[in-house]
């Protein structure tokens, strides 16, 4: 299994303004906070490496269900102060749940491609048939790690942390590959997602490295870090 769950959270976005307030907000407060939230397992920042959204997150859940659990919604909808600082600044949300229909490999790789793409009407089920079988020949190539293909659920419901940035856009269908040679890496997703093309209405591939991963467990014997406040470093 290349990721923990059959299930995930994923976003993509943009950030007005210096990056590095975004990275220590969500590295210092959010991905602690959000895997202290039963049903999260693992949180993955990436950044982008060739002009997509800078931003691509992804939470591992136990099911799609956590989207709408009490936990979770209580915790949207009381952000804190360094939330509501950082929130407002977000731009391009593209957020949501899905399911994993297929995954192949083990680990993360260092670097990523993802597709982002929607099939045409009708051909959901044949389009999710041949990208799983096409990835079980991927996965195992020089230079790949592990490769998934994702398909939205039904969109969460409106948050307070959502107004603050404003209404997010839904989630497409995706491929995320994982691996440790930015060029094979590439070239593998293209050949994947051009087999299937004729099937899409549309597909956008952008690249992406890993910036900072924990897990359920990490946080659970970590103590939450103080920090200064919107736009401070940890206390300590």
């Amino acid at each position: 299994m290349a990721i923990r769950s059959d299930a995930a959270m994923v976003l993509f976005y943009d950030v007005e303004g210096e990056p590095a307030d975004h990275d220590g907000w969500h590295s210092h407060e959010h991905l602690h906070e959000r895997l202290s939230i039963p049903g999260f397992l693992r949180a993955t920042r990436w950044v982008a490496t060739d002009g997509g959204p800078r931003n691509f997150v992804t939470y591992e859940v136990t099911g799609t269900d956590v989207a709408t659990s009490p936990a979770y919604l209580a915790r949207l909808n009381a952000p804190t102060v360094w939330t509501g600082a950082i929130m407002p600044r977000f731009r391009g949300m593209i957020r949501g749940f899905c399911s994993v229909l297929a995954s192949r490999g083990y680990g993360l790789g260092a670097r990523a491609c993802v597709v982002r793409f929607l099939p045409l009407p009708g051909q959901e089920d044949r389009v999710a048939a041949e990208i799983a079988d096409r990835i079980d020949g991927m996965a195992y190539r020089t230079g790949i790690a592990s490769v998934q293909v994702m398909r939205p659920e039904a969109p969460p419901p409106m948050t307070r942390e959502q107004a603050l940035r404003g209404a997010d856009r839904a989630l497409p269908w995706l491929i995320l590959a994982t691996g440790y040679d930015a060029d094979r890496l590439d070239a593998a997703t293209r050949q994947v997602t051009a087999a299937v093309r004729d099937l899409l209405q549309e597909a956008t591939m952008h690249g992406y490295a890993l910036d900072h991963t924990a897990t359920a467990e990490e946080v659970a014997r970590t103590p939450r870090p103080a920090v200064t406040g919107p736009g401070g470093d940890p206390a300590g």
